[in-house]
């Protein structure tokens, strides 16, 4: 623990919902939700508006859209967050070198090691001003948090939301606590806080009183210590500039379940293809193929295979990926499926016959591999760089196919030769209405045009706030998986029109 608040914890404002409220003007102080918008779609963030109607991240959409169904509803666009998250980690990159991203909206800060602030005082102002920078860059809003430890700096960010400061003085982290949920506490999450509240134990208070060595009773050795020596306020753990990678993966969520053995294996093919983009993306290869089957009841089952050396060649982790679903029974239909590489390294295995061919000691062939299996059937590769986890099907700004097939998401960016830019409200029956408006301007006009029309066609998002020199000139952490996005799934193409 430290003596001086010299560790800031950040936290942009419903990030999400926030940039799409900047960048259209006639959404500003008007109920957002965005994420997933097929049947099985989940929110992966709403407004401050759309939160006083009971909406909130994680949540199905078919629920949200209940809760609020005068909201704008819309696909996500992580170009557009990770442009903006950029500029925020530059900023974030001119106060210290111990910069730890934690997504694309959330980074702890280590003030000390860069120099900006050695007591209280020192740190309340570097927290209000990246604040005011973070405003002028981006035009958009973040919380800070200031305390002796990174538990209590992100308490802190949580707690001056939205678009505030708190700082936490060093040596009052047990009062602050005591009260709290012990999920607060970082390592605890639902089972562990089950297993304590059948043991009594709900806030931090009580599982300090509870002591040490009925912790370690519950929850072993190793567990039970560190969450003791968390309720009492002591964190030691450093702000870590850079996070290793450990795995790559990617998953959809289908709108109805897959029942066809082929359709099943074909996706699973696409989504190896899509592992190796992102694979190739970071710079990495790797050794362990991971599939991931979430079948009609909801019982979710992973099976994994070795390989003897690192690769990043998509016609082995297809088969790889092939001889895995083989094992697996997807009778009664199948409601997701994820395909992963870990045991990452930036070297690959020159051998790749081997690769394709040996398994690990002990593990012949799999049986039931396609003639052909290698061959991409799929859709293409998703644009390079989204964020991996959970992925969006239909879901992103990418042109269509021909005319003929044209779909358009609500939220898209588009041009139109004779109206300029704008952004897709909704589609349906042939038609597709735009609202022609830019960041900063006023509320821009509505207009209807056919699907196919050909003077209507996707577009790159425009900025924020028009490009100049930002206040941080270091270069920036590289920003990890979007929070905000986890469990946005199973979107499709819209075809309603947004309020």
């Amino acid at each position: 623990m430290r003596s001086a608040p010299t560790i800031l914890h950040l936290d942009m404002d419903a990030f999400f919902a926030a940039a799409e409220q900047a960048a259209k003007p006639s959404l500003r102080g008007k109920p957002v939700v965005v994420g997933g918008l097929g049947p099985r779609g989940v929110v992966a963030t709403a407004s401050y508006e759309a939160r006083r109607f009971g909406v909130h991240s994680a949540m199905p959409m078919a629920q949200a859209r209940r809760l609020a169904p005068n909201a704008a509803y819309l696909v996500p666009r992580f170009s557009f967050y990770r442009s903006i998250s950029e500029q925020v980690m530059r900023l974030l990159g001119g106060l210290s070198p111990l910069v730890e991203p934690l997504s694309l909206d959330e980074a702890f800060v280590d003030l000390e090691a860069g120099g900006t602030a050695a007591d209280a005082a020192s740190a309340r102002a570097v927290g209000e001003r990246l604040r005011a920078d973070i405003s002028a860059v981006t035009g958009l809003t973040g919380s800070v948090g200031l305390a002796g430890s990174k538990m209590i700096a992100k308490i802190a960010s949580e707690r001056a939301k939205p678009d505030g400061l708190l700082l936490i003085e060093p040596g009052t982290e047990r009062a602050l606590l005591g009260p709290l949920s012990v999920r607060t506490i970082p390592g605890i999450g639902p089972a562990t806080g089950e297993h304590l509240r059948r043991a009594g134990i709900t806030t931090c208070a009580e599982l300090v009183e509870a002591g040490e060595d009925e912790l370690v009773r519950l929850l072993g050795r190793a567990q039970g210590a560190s969450l003791h020596r968390m309720a009492l306020g002591h964190d030691d753990r450093p702000v870590i500039a850079e996070r290793d990678m450990k795995s790559v993966s990617v998953e959809d969520t289908f709108d109805t379940d897959l029942h066809d053995r082929l359709r099943i294996r074909l996706e699973v093919e696409r989504l190896a293809d899509r592992c190796v983009h992102r694979l190739r993306s970071s710079g990495h290869s790797g050794r362990t193929i991971v599939l991931k089957v979430r079948r009609y009841d909801f019982s979710t089952l992973t099976r994994s295979e070795t390989l003897r050396g690192p690769t990043d060649d998509p016609v082995v982790i297809r088969e790889a990926a092939g001889r895995l679903l083989a094992g697996v029974d997807t009778t009664g239909g199948v409601r997701l499926l994820g395909v992963g590489v870990s045991g990452l390294a930036d070297w690959t295995q020159e051998d790749l016959f081997a690769q394709a061919a040996g398994l690990i000691a002990g593990a012949g062939p799999g049986p039931g591999r396609d003639a052909g299996a290698g061959a991409h059937t799929g859709p293409g590769p998703e644009p390079a760089g989204e964020p991996g986890g959970a992925s969006l099907a239909g879901a992103g700004p990418a042109g269509p196919a021909s005319p003929a097939v044209r779909q358009w998401s609500p939220g898209q960016d588009v041009r139109h030769a004779e109206h300029g830019p704008g952004w897709v409200q909704g589609s349906g029956v042939g038609r597709v209405t735009v609202r022609f408006e830019v960041p900063r301007g006023e509320v821009g006009r509505v207009r209807t045009f056919r699907v196919d029309d050909p003077q209507l066609t996707p577009a790159e998002p425009l900025p924020l706030v028009e490009p100049s020199e930002p206040p941080g000139d270091q270069p920036s952490s590289p920003a990890t998986e979007p929070k905000e996005r986890s469990g946005v799934v199973g979107s499709g193409p819209a075809d309603s029109s947004i309020p």
